[in-house]
């Protein structure tokens, strides 16, 4: 049976309506998808001479010592050592800064902006991914720490939303998936709880890196639903209560996936 198909099928099984509740299934131990992975996944993962994300780390470190042509600014020129400034950093993003909601890849894009004169990087572009990976791979090892405030309830009530919310052709939630029917298998492979702690990410299919923003937009391509725009606050809210529900896993990135 063709995926499509399954997830059909799934539509037609899944019709109970969404409570804005946590399941028994929601419940359940956090869980990596890297417990998942085969055994040999998971050592391209671990070691980092195997790791091909650790490529876009390297590229990373040059692009935080590389001043910029408008000022010659470089991030390094106010942030110093990568190792010692960003530590920990990647963990409680995205979050409210000046009265926004702010993503990691849009604090980036913001410094290049306000402190370098640089022009913003696009979503999923090497250069932005390169960055992202070096300063989340600082805080490898160390837990998610997303907490509710009284400043980002408004955005996280609304990415908790979009989670339940079944979208697109297919009817479909993220939480008929991703709690649910976490641990079963669809197409042969086993359904993840869905938490983000390994991003960027380089998945096998992809051949590349890749943003959580991709692949949220890959899953709603997948219900045939319209898919949010990269940058969108509708993205940042969603990855805000993603992270939220990922609090204490232990940071990842940048991972490796089938």
């Amino acid at each position: 049976m063709k995926q499509w198909q399954l997830l059909f099928t799934g539509c037609l099984i899944f019709s109970a309506p969404i409570v804005f509740a946590a399941t028994d299934a929601g419940k359940q131990k956090l869980q990596s998808s890297y417990e998942l992975m085969s055994a040999e996944n998971k050592a391209m993962q671990d070691d980092p001479s195997l790791n091909p994300a650790m490529f876009w780390v390297g590229d990373g470190e040059a692009l935080w010592n590389k001043p910029s042509a408008q000022n010659n600014k470089s991030c390094a020129s106010c942030h110093g050592n990568v190792q010692k400034s960003m530590r920990g950093v990647a963990t409680a993003f995205p979050k409210m800064i000046k009265g926004r909601l702010q993503t990691l890849e849009g604090q980036i894009n913001q410094c290049r902006v306000g402190a370098q004169g640089a022009p913003v990087l696009p979503y999923d572009s090497k250069e932005l991914l390169s960055l992202t990976a070096l300063i989340a791979n600082q805080s490898k090892g160390m837990p998610i720490a997303v907490r509710e405030t009284p400043e980002n309830k408004a955005a996280m009530q609304k990415g908790r939303q979009s989670f339940y919310e079944r979208m697109g052709q297919l009817n479909l939630s993220c939480a008929q998936c991703h709690e649910e029917r976490a641990g079963l298998k669809l197409g042969g492979s086993f359904i993840p709880q869905g938490h983000p702690n390994a991003y960027p990410i380089y998945r096998l299919e992809w051949q590349t890196l890749g943003s959580l923003q991709r692949r949220l937009r890959n899953c709603m391509s997948g219900v045939r639903a319209q898919q949010y725009e990269y940058g969108s606050p509708e993205m940042a809210q969603l990855e805000l209560f993603l992270m939220w529900r990922a609090r204490g896993l232990p940071m990842e990135s940048p991972g490796v996936r089938p």
